[in-house]
């Protein structure tokens, strides 16, 4: 996979994810009003507004990975490994486009 490809699928991705991010705060703004009066409900309003605050952190920490990655690209080190210098798997980046390491590196 070639850079510039890469780099297209990184800014799709990054599309993807700011969509889903927007998705979440209108939930959270829509939500954020008087609770129901049944205590039952509103155990489950919290529980699910407690679940859309953890999926948009999980967006915005992916969706600092992206740019995390386009920047690499830009500066033309997106190929290499962060800490070891190594050359990326090509296979890592199909899984993962917005890989910083290897394979090997990437395993704590």
């Amino acid at each position: 996979m070639s850079a510039n490809q890469r780099k297209t699928q990184l800014e799709q991705l990054r599309e993807e994810v700011l969509e889903r991010i927007q998705r979440y705060e209108a939930h959270q703004r829509h939500t954020r009003g008087a609770l129901d009066k049944d205590l039952e409900e509103q155990a489950l309003e919290i529980q699910g507004d407690d679940v859309v605050d953890l999926l948009d952190n999980e967006a915005r920490a992916e969706l600092a990975q992206i740019e995390k990655a386009l920047s690499r690209i830009d500066t033309h080190v997106g190929d290499r490994c962060e800490v070891c210098g190594e050359l990326i798997e090509t296979q890592r980046f199909h899984a993962l486009p917005y890989a910083t390491r290897c394979n090997e590196c990437a395993i704590p």
